[in-house]
């Protein structure tokens, strides 16, 4: 079996090992241009050692922030500020991704440690969510969202395309649909925010159409040859957790013959009375369940920290690669501590030699 320091190709693209950087939202652009933070940030990241990094939700449109300090790519300005991101993360061995979002009903927000709620509607910075239905999320995000119309729906789904357009072009190596976490995707699947009664509502089949037609109409833009991923809210934890789990799998199945490549299993996060079961890797068995109803690669994240638990999770074949976030936030070179504790062959290889060097000099 493998462990956590091989290789993983899939399409085009090889990462050097099944470490991967989640997408982790900054909040730190102006007009969704990336600026001297993201530069930084990303570049340490990839030069930190791990095979996969994402970039953060990245949205498809001014109203599809999450906060107005969310990074865009809707525009030439912001991908040309991307450029160099880009050059810098492949010249440093990752394979660079990027994650293209909507907020839908969560948009409009305060940073979280300004609040993590919705901006009051007379403040200048705010703008009017859209959704599927006009359904609150609730608790601190109570704000209620503009019922989106079919124009509406066309609109936003050529948004995603030209954002693909723009990733494809920047270079990227993997592109991110995010279909989780209560945001504009999740919210069209999930029966607490949609309760539309046209073809995008109602049955399991409508719910989905949206995720569908977006999919299929990134594929037929984004390169055969460069993974095309989704992460994707599986369960809510709501006490409908079998039905939404089964019929959350039929719909990747059906993500899987529109052209999806991989998936990173998560949480769907469409209501504030769930209750998770926060846990060490508790994501990990549901990643395991889609692979093997599905037969996608995958992943997940959720208290993936320690080195031997991650390797643990690759060489029991739970899943293909492992994803974090926090962890690196505290360590950019989170690989090299691993490769350390779990003695694998050079750790020093997955630091720049301007780093290894000196690191395997004086011991």
């Amino acid at each position: 079996m493998p462990n956590l320091f091989d290789s993983f190709s899939l399409k085009g693209s090889t990462l050097r090992n099944r470490i991967a950087v989640g997408p982790m939202c900054q909040y730190m652009a102006q007009d969704g241009v990336p600026n001297d933070w993201h530069s930084t940030h990303y570049t340490s990241l990839a030069r930190g050692g791990a095979g996969l990094v994402t970039i953060e939700a990245t949205a498809v449109s001014p109203e599809g922030r999450i906060t107005p300090n969310c990074l865009g790519l809707w525009n030439d300005t912001q991908a040309e500020a991307f450029a160099p991101i880009v050059a810098a993360m492949h010249k440093a061995g990752t394979v660079p991704g990027i994650q293209i979002a909507h907020a839908g009903r969560k948009a409009s927000a305060n940073v979280p440690w300004e609040g993590d709620n919705h901006i009051a509607a007379d403040d200048p910075r705010s703008w009017q969510p859209i959704a599927p239905s006009a359904i609150a999320f609730g608790a601190e995000l109570n704000r209620v969202p503009q019922a989106m119309t079919l124009d509406d729906i066309a609109r936003v789904q050529a948004d995603f395309v030209r954002a693909a357009e723009r990733a494809r072009d920047l270079g990227f190596g993997s592109l991110m649909l995010h279909f989780a976490h209560g945001y504009l995707a999740q919210s069209f699947w999930s029966a607490h925010s949609n309760q539309r009664t046209d073809a995008y509502g109602g049955s399991v089949a409508n719910r989905g159409r949206f995720l569908l037609e977006t999919l299929r109409a990134v594929r037929a833009v984004w390169p055969e040859d460069r993974p095309l991923c989704a992460r994707f809210g599986v369960i809510e934890f709501d006490g409908q957790d079998e039905e939404t789990l089964s019929n959350s799998l039929d719909l990747v199945k059906q993500m899987k013959a529109e052209g999806l490549d991989f998936i990173d299993v998560s949480i769907g996060f469409s209501t504030p009375d769930a209750t998770i079961p926060w846990g060490p890797a508790f994501m990990a068995p549901y990643a395991h369940r889609t692979r093997q109803e599905t037969g996608l690669p995958v992943s997940t994240s959720w208290y993936i920290n320690e080195a031997r638990q991650a390797d643990a999770l690759i060489r029991n074949d739970i899943l293909d690669v492992v994803t974090m976030g926090r962890p690196f936030l505290a360590n950019p070179h989170w690989p090299h501590e691993a490769a350390r504790i779990l003695h694998a062959k050079n750790a020093g290889s997955v630091l720049p030699p301007s780093y290894a060097y000196w690191l395997s000099r004086y011991q």
